[in-house]
């Protein structure tokens, strides 16, 4: 698994440091669920951003506007449509193999976290092109994924063009 240091290495020093566990655990109980660990660590460390004018991450503390949990709600309503349903390999919600909506670009992807068939089984990545029904499952953590994202690696979403001297990001407004 990539490791946080890692990714401050590539995108520079978080300056939201959140510590409190109340939002995390608000938003769990209330999708039954645990996010895992590595996503939770690279949110708390950078809160609500914009990386590379491209992907949005949210904290679940964020104000009304940049909330994880406010967003989280309305995507997954959103996926559960039946005409958006047909898009995911899967069920968008909280259940074994089901997709969360963790993160969204500006390009059109959405990037979600696949919740483990079982208990042993790890965290994967699943983003959705949303100008073509095509999906696509990496086989890797948020944080693999990030990693692989902030060097420039085709993740299905790439940041090659839009960050051409280094991965770069900002809070949101």
């Amino acid at each position: 698994m990539a490791t946080i240091s890692e990714i401050q290495a590539l995108l520079g020093e978080p300056r939201f440091n959140w510590s409190d566990p109340a939002p995390w655990v608000e938003l769990e109980q209330e999708l039954g669920i645990e996010f895992p660990p590595d996503f939770r660590e690279i949110v708390n460390a950078y809160g609500s951003i914009e990386i590379n004018g491209q992907l949005y991450l949210k904290h679940p503390a964020g104000h009304l506007l940049h909330s994880l949990g406010r967003k989280l709600r309305e995507d997954l309503e959103f996926w559960r449509e039946e005409d958006m349903a047909e898009f995911l390999p899967s069920r968008a919600g909280g259940d074994p193999g089901e997709l969360i909506p963790a993160a969204s670009a500006t390009t059109g992807e959405a990037v979600f976290l696949r919740v483990p068939d079982g208990p042993s089984s790890p965290w994967r990545i699943v983003v959705q092109e949303f100008d073509s029904p095509a999906w696509h499952l990496h086989e890797m953590t948020f944080s693999e994924w990030l990693l692989a994202y902030l060097k420039g690696r085709d993740v299905t979403l790439c940041s090659d063009d839009r960050a051409p001297d280094g991965p770069f990001w900002e809070f949101l407004p």
